[in-house]
């Protein structure tokens, strides 16, 4: 116990001095977590999502200020990954009403944050952004042939191509403008402006950001309070904005912070001590899985080139001793398939089998070896079938410590399998450059998506055709055109029909035999709260809510809005 009251006072000591240190807006001091004249028990403060001074609130493109899609703008429907459904939000209903005709109706009594009525028009009108190629879901009318409007509650869609898992993908991970607004700005406009004053549905409207936080403010009305009997708690969020995970454990140790979403090393001290910190589970893995972080190789470079190489690698990796050495057991193994723990049900256990990896050296030398991989100079290292030397580059950012070990562990494992593997830790900006423009060896991303379908998850390994520049799937720029194949026909199939099983083990196999990318482990969920002000957050305890205890971006609409509507203030 000394040794965490230890940990736990020096990081407090080194909060309150970075704290002071923090400049703001016009030169004025941050103000902490706590300050801003906000009664503290009607306020929720968090932190996690975002990195940098808030900047947009554009709730078309990605990566808007924390809440931008969910607290003020909403989705026709939520996603709960936990039991894999759909629930309308604010739509009323949707349904496939012909073969190729996809029939929305609008919940009633929605209004926009200005008094607007909601309205079938600005559905319509949202969609069609899309046909803008600079909008994130242009896509969309490659397979879309029209949305019309046919009442004033109703939208009927007309496909060219059927895509039933890409479609409920894009009805719970898009929000909806309002038309009458949005509709006043040129193309350009749409996609750049920062939307500094947004009007949206949702429970909450932006009230003011500085630096270092932005801050919201429960509306007077919301309309889910009136149709679904929910209410948020809090009158007032305030999201800090990450500067380090120090400072993170600080303000939660202090009760100044309410949830993190940081990934906070030595959380599993904390929350054994009597320091009001708790965790969705109060004891390993202590956070739901989220995304599964995967090694992945160029494999337009050799020996990556070549799936023999890439299943040996896979063997040469010691997960557990990541999971426990590196996390502390705050991560779980993944599975070989790399299908979160929410998509079990769907694993192909045969193939995995007959067909997975697991951590064992000698196997990885016998395989390098009956490929023609062998050390032909005797300094201990492999040289290709050709006679050229290998040396590889491993990558990771700077400073993200706990990959920065992760791949010392992997390159450690390598070399003991004969594999020359070098870690090296670029600054994420050049990293970032360096995975899309496909200048790099070896490096390791996590595909982030607790999605309503595991055709997300082979969308992103497979997906053709592999670009100049590869900005969010198939970084390992793998060309199967039977994968790909497979994966269209996935999403063509809904998911109570038989084939989309079958579809989902033939992709599966021809992963676990390719291995274009390695599942190493799931990275969690990461969720510490401090119940001092708030409390009944979700966690694994009976009668605890279920819903995701999270702020990240694009999980609201996975449930996480429900986690504001089951809080309760403590009693004083």
């Amino acid at each position: 116990m000394r040794g965490r009251v230890a940990l736990v006072t020096a990081l407090l000591l080194a909060v309150s001095q970075t704290a002071s240190a923090c400049p703001g807006d016009g030169g004025q001091q941050a103000a902490p977590a706590g300050a801003g004249g906000y009664p503290r028990n009607e306020t929720l403060y968090t932190s996690g999502t975002q990195w940098g001074p808030p900047s947009s609130w554009n709730p078309v493109i990605p990566g808007g200020v924390t809440g931008t899609v969910g607290l003020i703008y909403e989705t026709l429907f939520l996603y709960d990954p936990n039991k894999l459904a759909m629930t309308p939000w604010l739509a009323e209903k949707g349904e496939w009403t012909g073969d190729k005709v996809y029939t929305l109706t609008i919940r009633e009594g929605v209004t926009w944050g200005d008094g607007k009525p909601f309205t079938a028009e600005d559905v319509k009108y949202t969609l069609e952004l899309g046909k803008i190629k600079a909008v994130p879901y242009s896509n969309l009318w490659t397979w879309l042939a029209s949305a019309e409007v046919t009442d004033p509650k109703t939208v009927k869609f007309t496909f060219s191509d059927v895509r039933y898992q890409e479609w409920d993908n894009f009805l719970y991970e898009n929000a909806i403008v309002p038309k009458h607004i949005w509709s006043t700005r040129s193309e350009a406009d749409i996609t750049t402006t920062k939307n500094e004053k947004p009007v949206g549905t949702g429970p909450y409207e932006y009230l003011t950001h500085d630096q270092d936080r932005s801050v919201y403010k429960k509306k007077a009305s919301w309309w889910a309070t009136k149709a679904l009997k929910l209410e948020v708690k809090p009158t007032y969020i305030v999201d800090i904005v990450n500067s380090s995970n120090e400072v993170a454990m600080g303000l939660l140790l202090q009760g100044k912070m309410d949830l993190s979403n940081n990934f906070l090393p030595g959380v599993a001290n904390l929350v054994k001590g009597s320091f009001n910190i708790k965790t969705y589970y109060p004891e390993p893995p202590y956070m739901l899985s989220a995304n599964v972080a995967m090694l992945i190789p160029n494999t337009t470079k050799a020996p990556m080139n070549d799936a023999a190489f890439r299943r040996a690698l896979a063997h040469s990796i010691d997960t557990k001793k990541i999971v426990e050495g590196v996390y502390g057991k705050l991560v779980k193994q993944a599975d070989p398939t790399g299908l979160l723990p929410v998509w079990e049900k769907y694993i192909d256990k045969a193939a995995v089998s007959a067909l997975g990896f697991t951590f064992d050296t000698a196997k990885a030398k016998s395989m390098l070896t009956a490929a023609g991989y062998t050390d032909k100079n005797g300094d201990g290292f492999v040289e290709a079938p050709n006679g050229s030397a290998i040396k590889l580059s491993l990558i990771v950012p700077a400073g993200w410590t706990d990959w920065m070990e992760a791949i010392r562990v992997i390159s450690s494992g390598a070399q003991a399998a004969g594999i020359n593997i070098v870690p090296e830790f670029p600054d994420s900006g050049a990293l970032d450059d360096a995975r899309t423009a496909g200048n790099f060896d070896l490096l390791i991303n996590n595909w982030t998506e607790m999605s309503n379908t595991p055709w997300t998850f082979y969308n992103y390994l497979f997906q053709l055709p592999v670009q100049e520049k590869q900005f969010n799937a198939n970084f390992e720029r793998y060309t199967n055109d039977s994968a790909w194949a497979l994966v269209q026909k996935l999403s063509r199939t809904p998911t109570d029909k038989p084939e989309f099983q079958t579809t989902l083990a033939e992709l599966q196999k021809i992963h676990l035999t390719e291995l274009p990318a390695i599942p190493l482990w799931f990275n969690g969920l990461w969720s510490q709260v401090n119940d001092s002000v708030w409390t009944n957050w979700p966690s694994s305890a009976p009668d605890a809510p279920k819903h995701l205890p999270t702020t990240w971006n694009n999980f609201w609409e996975r449930g996480a809005i429900y986690m504001l509507c089951d809080l309760k203030p403590v009693s004083k």
